[in-house]
């Protein structure tokens, strides 16, 4: 038997942007066709990332800007160039149309970050053991030094304002701990081990 179907996939973050990928039968039932069309779908969602609330509507906010903004600037700057005539020897319109290209790319890659981002939901999270959006404070026993920080997800990290990655080596080895465990954790210059003082969110 033979079905003429249609199979689509969408992901929407909102009302404005969707990312899909159609592929029309017909098919046979039980075809492999069917199959390599969800193969091939799935291969091309990325990896599941966390984000705080505040994280993800950066992203969709810098997508904004890039399809609201800088889509169109670039869109004018490739009319303007072609109306200056043979586009064979127009750099103008040459530089423009590579600069188009470069902005798809960096849009294509928001729009698959966004797709499989995930928010946390803190209200599940344990507020007794040192897990993700915790601030955790430290101490290095071997020399007393105290150290704060606060566990993000990877895209979040930044250093100087104590944030940390929940991939970098510190917070994998401060995961799971509660106030009062100690925490060896893996440094170029050898093993450290931290006490943990506090835990809070």
């Amino acid at each position: 038997m033979t079905v003429h179907t249609q199979l689509a996939l969408e992901f929407r973050y909102n009302e404005n942007y969707t990312i899909f990928v159609i592929e029309e039968g017909p098919f046979s039932e039980g075809s492999s066709s069917v199959y390599y069309t969800y193969a091939y779908l799935l291969s091309i969602m990325g990896e599941v990332k966390y984000y705080t609330k505040e994280g993800l509507q950066a992203l969709k906010d810098q997508l904004d800007q890039l399809i609201s903004v800088e889509r169109p600037r670039i869109s004018a700057m490739i009319a303007e160039a072609r109306d200056k005539g043979d586009l064979s020897e127009n750099a103008e319109y040459d530089a423009a149309k590579d600069q188009q290209g470069l902005l798809e790319i960096k849009i294509a890659k928001l729009q698959e970050l966004i797709m499989n981002a995930r928010i946390v939901d803190e209200s599940k999270l344990d507020a007794s053991k040192v897990l993700l959006l915790c601030k955790v404070k430290i101490k290095n026993k071997a020399n007393g030094m105290m150290m704060e920080y606060e566990i993000v997800p990877e895209s979040e990290a930044n250093l100087k304002a104590g944030k940390i990655s929940v991939s970098s080596p510190i917070a994998k080895g401060l995961l799971g701990k509660k106030v009062g465990d100690s925490a060896d954790v893996s440094a170029p210059a050898g093993t450290i081990t931290f006490e943990i003082m506090e835990i809070t969110r």
